[in-house]
C-alpha cells in the first residue's frame, strides 16, 4: 500500500483483551497500516443490554493494554462527544483532521458485518472510509440481504472484498466479565495491567443480564 493508511478500531472494549490486540496487529501487518487507533465507545447504540463499565475505565484499560506497542494508539474522541457513539461522526472528525491523501479504514468483526444495515447513515459511512472486516479462518460471508436493500452493488462488493482473515482467538469479553463476576481468573485472557485494573477498581462484579 503506497499511500498512508490508518485503521480506526471502534468498540466497547468491555474490557479490551488479547484478542483485540492480536486482531489489530494482524490488520497492521496485512494491510501495511501506519497505525491502528483504538476508539472506545461512550454510548454504543448496539450494546444496550450489556453491563458496560464506565467509559473512562474502558479507556484507561485500552491505554494500559496497548502501552507503548508500536503502531497502536488510543483516542477518547467518542467519550468526549455527547450523545450516541455513531461511527460516521468519528470518521467525519478524522477526515477533517487528516490530509485527503490519508486513507481511513474502519475495522469491524465478522459478526458485525450484517449489522451494518442498522448503523446510522451506513451508506454514507461505506463511501467515507474503507470497512475492513476481520474474521477467523473458515469464515463464511453471512447473509447480507438487509445490506443489499440499503447499499449499492459496488458498495456490497467492496465490503466483501475487504474481508480479512486474522488469527483465530477464542477470547470473549462477555466470558471475561462472567469469569470476573464468578470470582474466576482472567489471567492470560487480558494483559496483566488490565487484569490488575479490573481487580483494583472492582469492575464486572455482577453478571450481565441476558
Amino acid at each position: 500500500m503506497t499511500q498512508c493508511a490508518i485503521g480506526l478500531f471502534g468498540g466497547s472494549f468491555n474490557p479490551v483483551h488479547h484478542g483485540h490486540l492480536i486482531v489489530a496487529r494482524a490488520v497492521i501487518e496485512s494491510l501495511d497500516l501506519e497505525k491502528v487507533v483504538f476508539i472506545p465507545s461512550a454510548n454504543p447504540p448496539h450494546k444496550r443490554d450489556e453491563t458496560l463499565a464506565d467509559a473512562h475505565d474502558r479507556m484507561a484499560m485500552v491505554r494500559l493494554a496497548i502501552g507503548d506497542e508500536p503502531g497502536m494508539e488510543a483516542d477518547d474522541i467518542e467519550i468526549r462527544r455527547t450523545g450516541p457513539s455513531y461511527t460516521i461522526l468519528t470518521v467525519q472528525e478524522y477526515r477533517r483532521r487528516l490530509p485527503p491523501a490519508v486513507q481511513l479504514l474502519w475495522i469491524i468483526g465478522g459478526d458485525t458485518l450484517p449489522e451494518l444495515a442498522t448503523w446510522y447513515r451506513a451508506g454514507e459511512l461505506v463511501e467515507m472510509c474503507r470497512i475492513v472486516t476481520a474474521v477467523r479462518p473458515g469464515f463464511e460471508t453471512p447473509n447480507l440481504t438487509d445490506l443489499e436493500k440499503l447499499l449499492t452493488g459496488p458498495q456490497i462488493a467492496a465490503l466483501k472484498k475487504n474481508i480479512l482473515t486474522t488469527p483465530r482467538i477464542d477470547i470473549s469479553a462477555t466470558d471475561i466479565r462472567r469469569r470476573v463476576a464468578r470470582g474466576r481468573s482472567v489471567r492470560y485472557l487480558v494483559p496483566e495491567a488490565v487484569r490488575a485494573y479490573i481487580d483494583e477498581h472492582n469492575l464486572y462484579r455482577t453478571l450481565d443480564s441476558d
